[in-house]
């Protein structure tokens, strides 16, 4: 039991580890609000790779097949829409963010399911996954459904994991921003992520996977 925890553990550090949109919102967003903003943004991707964990876990060969058949057409749209929100967050103006904070619970969700709606539409970190299982042994056909289950649950604690830890370490630099330090902050994100799109959407054309 303990080696499907520390497999499950490593597998959720290397699935969100990735300095990616996600990641970059992430930081954006400490700097911007706060630690928890942070977290709940990468809370959101969790779920959404939690969920992709889950459906390579248990073998969905048509889901799989699926993805491969148009995987041109979701590596195109899902790089679309990541563009679309760095243009957004490099134009989103920060006094009006930081105004936000009063409204905790509605932010927090906001943050939540944007993160886990630009990362649900990346369906092809199935295939990192499925790269990570076959490398550490991590759910065979052998294995049983409450293995799988603390393998899953140890997957959501290291993604969890190194959110907390990122947040953490972007939080301690947070109040060394001004509101135009800030705004700064908002640009550089926003070309960033956009950066990442166009070239998802050129690797995808010249043929290569882009995973987040």
């Amino acid at each position: 039991m303990f080696d499907i925890i520390w497999k499950g553990i490593i597998i959720g550090i290397c699935v969100s580890a990735p300095m990616g949109p996600i990641g970059v919102l992430c930081i954006q967003r400490t700097l911007n609000r706060g630690k928890y903003y942070g977290i709940a943004t990468g809370l959101g991707a969790t779920a959404s790779d939690l969920l992709y964990a889950i459906v390579t876990g248990y073998g969905m060969s048509f889901v799989v097949d699926f993805l491969q058949l148009h995987q041109f057409v979701f590596q195109i749209a899902g790089s679309i829409l990541v563009f679309a929100f760095g243009f957004y967050l490099s134009r989103s103006n920060p006094v009006r963010q930081l105004s936000k904070t009063s409204e905790a619970k509605e932010s927090y969700m906001q943050d939540f399911v944007t993160s886990f709606a630009l990362t649900i539409t990346n369906p092809l970190i199935i295939f990192l996954f499925m790269a990570l299982y076959a490398r550490f042994s991590f759910i065979t056909s052998a294995t049983q459904l409450g293995e799988a289950v603390v393998g899953f649950s140890s997957i959501l604690v290291g993604a969890c994991g190194w959110w907390f830890f990122l947040t953490s370490i972007v939080n301690v630099f947070r109040n060394k921003f001004n509101v135009r330090g800030l705004r700064l902050v908002n640009i550089t994100t926003g070309c960033i992520i956009m950066l990442l799109a166009i070239i998802g959407i050129i690797m995808t054309i010249s043929g290569d996977e882009f995973i987040r």
